[in-house]
């Protein structure tokens, strides 16, 4: 593709350091997008500009920080100008894992500062500058949006909330033609899995002892089935050739699902009773 095509469109992406945010950064660099690429460290920025062009710059962003994320702000209405921005892609995110009974309200609280908060602060913030370029806006959600799992209620409930906040923005912008799309990854091989199984036994470790005589069994089953479904996982780049897809499209869709998982789990949610649903998801964990 053609990289003139893209070269005055510019796009902020949250979340850049690694995963689905650093493979989008990369593949819209390589596709001439003017790219802003949200990362938390600096030593993260510049190992991403190492893998780019001129046209991607690294910008310090804490989406859960009103104060960096006010002087990002400042600092893309600086160098863009009058330009204003094509798109926003809110990508950042965080995995909370383990049984909701047990679950500290501060982990809970934290899922949802980043999931859910952090991304209508960073959307408020750049949104004069969305409508001054005709932008759209893209929020990265999850298979985990459309069916709540258990043992991980505290993400599947903020891609939840991002999936209605996003409804709602998709209808009270459309009067300045201002798309809001939706991107449903299923099982993608990113370090957030590995991060959350990680933080899942973790958490088990930390439980009062009642607890683990609860929960130790059936969590065991679901951190082996969790561990088999993460060797299936996706590349991040499938992703990224979806919000691609989303970026250039006239008339972008409301939702996209990525991956064979999401896809039939979206046709499931259709048309399944919920006890069913429950049945279905309980087996693929060795809980049923």
């Amino acid at each position: 593709m053609d990289k003139s095509v893209h070269g005055s469109k510019t796009i902020v992406i949250t979340g850049a350091s690694r995963g689905i945010g650093k493979a989008c950064a990369l593949v819209l660099d390589r596709l001439g997008f003017i790219v802003f690429a949200g990362v938390r460290r600096e030593i993260d920025g510049a190992e991403l500009k190492t893998r780019a062009s001129e046209n991607l710059t690294p910008l310090i962003l804490d989406i859960t920080d009103s104060a960096s994320i006010a002087q990002a702000a400042h600092t893309i209405s600086d160098l863009i100008e009058n330009q204003g921005l094509y798109a926003l892609v809110n990508n950042a995110g965080i995995a909370v894992a383990g049984p909701l009974e047990f679950m500290p309200l501060e982990r809970i609280r934290e899922q949802f500062e980043v999931n859910v908060i952090g991304h209508i602060a960073v959307t408020q913030a750049l949104l004069p500058l969305l409508r001054k370029g005709k932008g759209r806006i893209i929020n990265i959600s999850s298979k985990e949006g459309m069916l709540a799992m258990p043992f991980i209620g505290p993400y599947c409930a903020s891609k939840f909330a991002l999936e209605a906040l996003s409804d709602t923005l998709r209808m009270e912008l459309k009067q300045w033609n201002i798309p809001v799309t939706v991107v449903e990854p299923g099982t993608i091989a990113t370090e957030i899995i590995e991060k959350s199984i990680k933080a899942a036994e973790e958490t088990i470790k930390r439980l009062p002892h009642h607890a683990i005589e609860l929960y130790d069994s059936c969590f065991a089953k679901a951190l082996k089935a969790s561990d088999r479904i993460a060797r299936a996982a996706i590349p991040v780049e499938t992703v990224a050739k979806t919000v691609t897809k989303a970026l250039i499209a006239k008339n972008p869709k409301p939702r996209y699902t990525v991956g064979i998982d999401a896809k039939v789990l979206g046709v499931l949610t259709r048309f399944l009773p919920d006890w069913m649903l429950d049945r279905i998801v309980l087996k693929q964990l060795g809980m049923g």
